[in-house]
């Protein structure tokens, strides 16, 4: 019978160990190389035991040193995170924060990218108690204007793009409610910049609502979206703090480490 893991510590078990994650964030708090005295003021350490662990660190390539004295961060660092960000996925990071986004709830939790000028739903946790007469596919598309999530990439796009889109697709509607016209198009798109979230107010589909927000990767690029359907008279903007919430939440996985969205 297999034993179950113990818990990890707060903090390493091994002082050294420890004292090496302290040199490692001093370096990291600087784009440029530090002198040997600057490290063991911030780190704390004595300057003889920062720099007997510094050259260990050197010999790993976590550390370099560009001049007798002075240290930063290594290569390995990169190699080793360019191993990390080649593991993350979108889907993957999201999959779990949307099925208790859907919990809470108990409406479908959409995730969707960008494909041109369309949006594919890529992923979606629901369950058959939502009450959505319209079901929108894994791999089904979408025009960008006429979606909370094609808004939220829209909205990422300058004006020049945007005015480029709208003559492409001509902006066609599919309901009553649908933007058809640039211009309320772009008040639009502010509004969005501004709140950080974006809706589709039956402008898709009849019945149905959306409000969604944005993922972002680690170069603080929006690379999907986060959104919850449903029927239009069980939207509940309350559901928007929790919503952003979880996009950010997923955006930090994928190693987004700009403000909160």
């Amino acid at each position: 019978m297999n034993r179950p893991e113990p818990p990890l510590a707060a903090s390493p078990s091994v002082q050294v160990i420890e004292r090496m994650f302290t040199l490692i964030d001093v370096l990291a708090s600087r784009e440029d190389a530090m002198t040997l005295k600057e490290i063991s003021e911030k780190s704390g350490l004595h300057p003889s035991t920062a720099h007997r662990i510094l050259n260990d660190l050197v010999l790993g390539r976590f550390a370099d040193r560009p001049q007798p004295g002075s240290y930063r961060l290594g290569m390995r660092l990169l190699e080793l995170g360019n191993l990390v960000k080649g593991r993350l996925n979108v889907r993957d990071a999201a999959i779990a924060p949307m099925r208790e986004l859907h919990k809470l709830t108990q409406q479908p939790v959409n995730l969707s990218m960008r494909q041109g000028d369309e949006i594919i739903y890529v992923e979606r946790a629901y369950s058959e108690r939502s009450g959505m007469q319209v079901v929108r596919a894994i791999g089904g598309r979408a025009p960008l204007h006429l979606t909370s999530v094609g808004k939220l990439f829209l909205a990422a796009d300058d004006p020049q793009r945007i005015r480029a889109y709208a003559t492409r697709t001509g902006l066609q509607g599919h309901t009553k409610n649908s933007i058809t016209d640039l211009s309320t198009l772009e008040r639009e798109l502010s509004r969005v910049r501004q709140s950080g979230q974006a809706n589709d107010n039956e402008e898709l589909e009849l019945g149905v609502r959306c409000m969604a927000a944005g993922i972002y990767d680690d170069q603080s690029k929006l690379v999907a979206g986060l959104s919850i359907s449903s029927p239009s008279s069980r939207m509940d903007d309350a559901w928007i703090p929790r919503l952003k919430e979880t996009a950010q939440h997923i955006s930090q996985t994928l190693g987004y480490r700009g403000a909160t969205l």
